[in-house]
C-alpha cells in the first residue's frame, strides 16, 4: 500500500483527535476532582459515535488517490488554528464533555470574548471541510446534518449548564 496525502492527512486528524481525548480526560478528572458537576452525559456517546463515523466513512469511502482541493485544505488549516485558539483559551476547563465547577467564572478571552461556543463552530465547518477537501460532499451533507441535530442538543445543555453564570 502507498501512503497518499489524503492518508496523512487522516493519519494527523485521528492523532489530533486521541491527544485531544487524551487531553480532555486529563481536564475531566481534574474538573471532577474540584467539584465540578457533568451535564448531560447521555449523549456523549452518541457523540464519540458520530465522530468515530465520520472519520470511518473518510478513511472507507474516500479513494486513497482522490484529487484534493487546495482551497478547501487552506480552509482547514485555518479551522486548526481556530481549534489551537479554543483549547488554549480554555486551558484547563476544555474538555469534550460540558462540565461546569461551581463558582467558576466563565471565560472571556480568546474567541469566547465574542462567541459563546466558537469550538461547536470550528466543529461544524470541521465535519463539512475535511471530506469537501476530497470532493466527498455527500460525506459533508450527511455527517453535517447528523451533527447538526446533535448539537442542537448539546448546546441546550451546555446552555442550561451555565445559565446560573
Amino acid at each position: 500500500m502507498i501512503l497518499t496525502v489524503w492518508h496523512i492527512l487522516l493519519a494527523l486528524i485521528v492523532l489530533q483527535r486521541l491527544i485531544e481525548l487524551m487531553v480532555a480526560r486529563i481536564n475531566t478528572r481534574k474538573l471532577l476532582a474540584a467539584g465540578g458537576i457533568e451535564h448531560g452525559a447521555r449523549h456523549y456517546p452518541v457523540m464519540v459515535a458520530l465522530h468515530t463515523a465520520w472519520l470511518v466513512s473518510l478513511a472507507v469511502f474516500i479513494s486513497a488517490d482522490a484529487a484534493l482541493n487546495p482551497l478547501w485544505f487552506i480552509v482547514f488549516l485555518f479551522l486548526q488554528g481556530g481549534r489551537v485558539w479554543i483549547i488554549t483559551s480554555l486551558g484547563r476547563y476544555w474538555t469534550t464533555r460540558v462540565i461546569t465547577v461551581p463558582g467558576a467564572p466563565l471565560v472571556k478571552r480568546g474567541p469566547y470574548r465574542w462567541l459563546r461556543h466558537p469550538n461547536y463552530v470550528v466543529v461544524v465547518a470541521e465535519i463539512a471541510v475535511v471530506p469537501l477537501i476530497a470532493g466527498a460532499w455527500e460525506i459533508a451533507l450527511v455527517f453535517s446534518i447528523a451533527n447538526a441535530a446533535l448539537l442542537w442538543h448539546r448546546v441546550r445543555i451546555e446552555n442550561a449548564a451555565l445559565a446560573g453564570r
